[in-house]
């Protein structure tokens, strides 16, 4: 069959409100439960359109909140969604005033990608975000060894500038990233594969299940965050850990802290109030003179924050028994930090003025 130049025009303006329309369509269509407690569920990490969804409507929907974004310590590895930083927030200020926006494994380098490219409507809002130097304890977290390695969230990283060492993506990988991250509708279609098709295409999905039907597939409702940790929630001290000296790299040559400078001031360049807190690292597993180079990592990122005028907290360590590992506290952990945020007079303010 051969289409006229009428037929061919009809035919694309049809595709066209198609991939326009039901994306934002399918907002309407597709539940998912929206609790006061609620964080991404960890089989929806990567699902970046369901995270623009879901922060979106927290920062300008009806009831809006403040924002808490960062890696897994914010979304709560070791405890229960109800048990998580901002949850512990809002038990302190009793009321709901604080939503998780942490998202499972988002190093900097990532967690710029995803507000950069999908919290786009996070303009003009309240946002608590988190850093997370444990990123730049070594060439590997931060990125910058020469040699290849696999990582959390490649497709949120920079794909062709600032050059990342040791990701070796081809640059037809590259550029198909870059085209996905412009696209509503591609951004739609990988959140069908990975909601309902166990992250895969529906062509290798069918052969894998050739007796089922694809459509049946897509139910409409997306599973709900579970009400359980996602690691056993057990202190570092009853695992096999031993004090570490980590090497740690200086804040002036590490990828991962210029990648968080960039999305300090990308919040800003849209109209966000920040209020940032500094992880406070579980200095009872370092070495002597490992802990010495993490203080004075420490405090040059606070230099770095007090120059830019951004306020900020940098608790104290916590006791070793509220610490699961390196950097997640247990709910103990959670807990405390909360009540010092609470407590300091710079988080009051901002709050006041929130």
């Amino acid at each position: 069959m051969r289409l006229s130049l009428r037929q061919w025009t009809v035919v694309a303006v049809i595709v066209l409100l198609f991939v326009l329309v039901v994306p934002i369509a399918w907002t309407g269509i597709e539940s998912w439960n929206t609790t006061d407690d609620y964080r991404i569920p960890y089989g929806l990490s990567e699902d970046y359109w369901q995270y623009q969804r879901f922060v979106g409507a927290t920062a300008n929907g009806s009831r809006k909140k403040i924002l808490a974004i960062g890696d897994s310590v914010i979304w709560g590895e070791y405890v229960t969604p109800d048990e998580t930083l901002s949850q512990h927030l809002n038990q302190l200020a009793g009321r709901e005033r604080f939503a998780n926006g942490g998202a499972n494994g988002t190093h900097p380098l990532a967690l710029e990608g995803l507000v950069r490219y999908y919290a786009r409507d996070v303009r003009d809002a309240s946002v608590l975000l988190h850093c997370n130097l444990l990123w730049m304890s070594s060439p590997e977290r931060d990125l910058s060894s020469t040699k290849e390695l696999s990582f959390n969230h490649p497709r949120l990283v920079p794909q062709l500038y600032p050059r990342i060492p040791c990701y070796r993506a081809t640059i037809n990988e590259r550029l198909g990233i870059v085209v996905d991250r412009g696209s509503t509708f591609r951004s739609w279609v990988h959140h069908l594969r990975i909601a309902y098709f166990d992250s895969q295409s529906i062509p290798d999905w069918t052969l894998e299940h050739p007796l089922e039907n694809p459509l049946g597939q897509v139910t409409l409702k997306l599973p709900g965050p579970k009400n359980l940790p996602h690691s056993e929630p057990v202190a570092w001290t009853a695992r096999p850990m031993k004090p570490q000296d980590i090497p740690w790299v200086p804040l002036d040559k590490s990828l991962q802290w210029q990648a968080f400078q960039r999305t300090v001031r990308l919040l800003y360049s849209r109209g966000n109030r920040l209020y940032v807190v500094i992880n406070p690292f579980n200095e009872h597993m370092l070495a002597p003179a490992s802990e010495k180079r993490y203080r004075l990592l420490k405090g040059d990122a606070e230099s770095w924050l007090q120059a830019e005028d951004v306020p900020y907290d940098a608790p104290p360590v916590l006791p070793s028994a509220e610490y699961a590992d390196a950097s997640h506290p247990l709910s103990a952990g959670y807990a405390r930090l909360a009540r010092r945020l609470l407590e300091q007079e710079s988080f009051q303010d901002w709050l006041v003025e929130e």
